[in-house]
């Protein structure tokens, strides 16, 4: 417990305060969604806390509004008058039980310490645990903990230092809520959304930018890597990461975890994955960018509608679910600049893009007959989670807007949301006898055996890549045929091939070099037998190599890794650690249904300032391959999120990362 707010949180965290009034927007942190605690001015006019600005800039280089290049050394202090402001903001006591006074945040601390009767109660409780002989018999105060905090909850009897507490941003990881996707949600033990809890509104919020990128010479890399296509259970086209010293580098609007919408007016939102990079590597001066920016989760109260419906039609549309637990795959999202809910995407293979009738941009009117045209995600979200079978969507369309068209893909999404099941919240995992290879893939492979006689000096005229010190700990593949060698002449062997051995010696666990000095070995014998793979991707050709490659060297589409048998995925522990008011902060995609078998689950989206968006080496696209341990093959989305929720404080995600196509 916190001595100087009087509530639990981390102790680098900011202090929680309640507040008696909603505070001014102007007096917000965009990166906490709090009241500001010792405001820091950034050169480009926003303002954030200390240590909220100081933990994203060990991270970033770029201001986390407007996204304009920044280091925490240009910033300064806010002014006096402003840290007056704030500090004269009225608070609530936080023992509300045994206190109900207010006063200015500035004289909390003092409150507490001398005149506050709970706080008081607080320490003796805390004097009786540690010296129980010594105190008699008593009426049990309120319960309160002194170790580490668990979930905030409400006893009937008793009274919550937390239960009163303005709750942070929270990020879910997936809501228990069928039919959203990353909403500003998490649930407790007893079911119940803590926006609901804390009367804290947060919603995500998204904005689509049009970014023009200028290169000098028309050919060159942009530098960044992307992952997804609707031929992946990804569906968007996602940045996942941007590469050092390079031209989108220099511009600095783009950031890991963008959505690409459009690239010089082509739509590819809903293009396959080489076809995004056939765009994204076409050469010229200008590049015109239509990205969407998650901008983090907006507090801002519901304003007044002012756009017109005028040229706009009204559709009624009905999902109906099986069950009430059977997901939608929408994602909805608010907007800075129009009041209101929005459809951001529909999921491959959910029940909205099945149905073929909603289309993104949608705005959501009502849902099941309640007014939603001032709501939120949230708001939705509750009205979705009470329906047991027929959800009546009426929503306002742009003309012009197309519809989706039914899903008949074999690749699918999952919604990664869930429902909590009766038993508080603790499901039953109903495992599934699976196959050992992770699931059937649109990539398929081929092994091959080639077999050559040469003369011992001559060369086998191949350049390699990868190696299991590689970043991405990659297997040893070909990046190019030379036509010296003997392979070229035999011509069995491609770009792209992955090594699996050569006279018996087993590649596929070397490291780069280990494999240069193997193959360079071998090659002067007469005779040498290669093992190799063969990644075909089925309906996906490769685009047109023939850019200007040599400035970051040729390497695999990462549709290719995707196709590699499972013995040669090298996976890695990544360890997550969260507050109890915290979410993971990441949503998924993936997962076994009945109709479509076993599919991936993938990382889609990780939002800024949350425990993976901290841990620096989850990243999107990454492919989840257990929970602490325990296999996600087989699983569906509703058995793996509630699992992921019921972890506390720590969770480890075995993952298998594949580097995202170079464009």
């Amino acid at each position: 417990l916190c001595c100087e707010c009087g509530q639990f949180h981390l102790l680098l965290d900011n202090h929680l305060y309640n507040f008696q009034d909603e505070v001014d927007d102007e007096l917000i942190c965009h990166i906490c969604l709090q009241p500001l605690l010792q405001p820091m001015d950034t050169p480009c006019g926003h303002t954030y806390c200390f240590k909220c600005l100081e933990n994203f800039m060990q991270e970033y280089n770029f201001c986390p509004m407007d996204r304009k290049k920044l280091s925490f050394q240009q910033c300064h202090k806010s002014s006096l008058l402003v840290r007056n402001l704030l500090d004269k903001l009225i608070v609530f006591c936080p023992f509300k039980a045994e206190c109900q006074q207010t006063m200015q945040r500035c004289e909390l601390e003092a409150h507490l310490q001398n005149r506050c009767p709970g706080f008081k109660k607080y320490r003796s409780e805390l004097q009786q645990k540690k010296n129980p002989v010594s105190k008699g018999k008593e009426d049990p105060p309120a319960k309160v903990e002194t170790n580490t905090p668990k979930d905030p909850e409400v006893s009937s009897g008793g009274s919550s230092l937390l239960a009163e507490s303005s709750a942070a941003a929270v990020v879910s990881l997936g809501t228990a809520v069928p039919g959203l996707v990353n909403p500003a949600f998490e649930e407790t033990e007893e079911g119940e959304s803590l926006i609901q809890k804390y009367n804290y509104r947060t919603s995500l919020v998204a904005e689509t930018t049009t970014i023009e990128i200028h290169r000098e010479d028309s050919e060159e890399e942009l530098g960044m890597r992307i992952v997804g296509g609707k031929d992946t259970p990804l569906g968007n086209i996602v940045v996942q990461e941007v590469l050092r010293d390079s031209v989108i580098a220099a511009d600095g609007r783009i950031a890991p975890g963008d959505h690409i919408l459009e690239v010089n007016g082509v739509n590819i939102s809903s293009v396959t994955h080489c076809q995004a990079v056939s765009f994204l590597r076409h050469p010229g001066p200008v590049l015109h960018l239509m990205v969407l920016q998650e901008k983090g989760f907006s507090n801002k109260s519901a304003q007044q509608d002012t756009t017109s419906a005028a040229n706009r039609e009204v559709i009624h549309v009905t999902l109906i679910k099986r069950d009430r637990s059977e997901p939608l795959g929408i994602k909805l999202i608010r907007k800075t600049d129009e009041a209101g809910i929005f459809i951001l995407d529909l999921l491959e293979g959910g029940l909205a893009a099945k149905n073929g009738k909603l289309s993104r941009n949608d705005r959501v009117l009502s849902i099941n007959g309640q007014d939603l045209r001032q709501g939120t995600p949230e708001a939705a979200a509750q009205i979705i989670q009470t329906t047991e079978s027929r959800v009546n969507f009426v929503i306002l369309r742009q003309p012009g807007v197309q519809l989706s068209d039914p899903v008949e893909d074999s690749s699918t999404s999952n919604n990664s949301s869930s429902s909590s099941s009766s038993n508080g919240g603790s499901p039953v995992h109903h495992r599934r006898r699976v196959d050992q290879s992770h699931y059937r893939r649109k990539s398929h492979y081929q092994k091959k055996t080639v077999a050559i006689k040469k003369e011992p000096k001559e060369s086998l005229g191949i350049t390699i890549g990868g190696g299991r010190d590689n970043k991405n700990k990659l297997p040893i593949y070909v990046t190019s045929v030379q036509p010296i060698g003997c392979l070229f002449r035999d011509g069995r062997i491609k770009r792209g091939d992955v090594l699996l051995s050569i006279n018996g010696i087993d590649l596929t666990h070397l490291n780069y070099y280990e494999a240069v000095a193997a193959l360079k070995s071998n090659a002067a014998s007469h005779s040498v037998v290669l093992k190799a793979l063969e990644i075909l991707c089925l309906n996906s050709p490769e685009p047109s190599p023939d850019l200007k490659e040599q400035g970051f060297g040729w390497s695999p589409l990462w549709i290719t890794w995707l196709g590699l048998p499972s013995y040669l995925h090298c996976c890695q522990d990544i360890v997550l650690s969260k507050g109890n008011l915290e979410s993971w902060g990441f949503s998924i995609v993936g997962g076994f249904e009945e109709s479509k078998g076993n599919q991936p689950f993938f990382i889609k989206t990780i939002v800024p300032g949350t425990p993976a968006f901290r841990e620096r080496k989850l990243k999107c696209g990454d492919e989840i391959v257990a929970v602490n341990g325990v296999p996600a093959i087989g699983m569906s989305n509703s058995e793996l999120i509630p699992m992921l929720k019921e972890q506390r404080n720590k969770v480890t995600l075995t993952v298998v990362s594949w580097p995202g196509s170079l464009v």
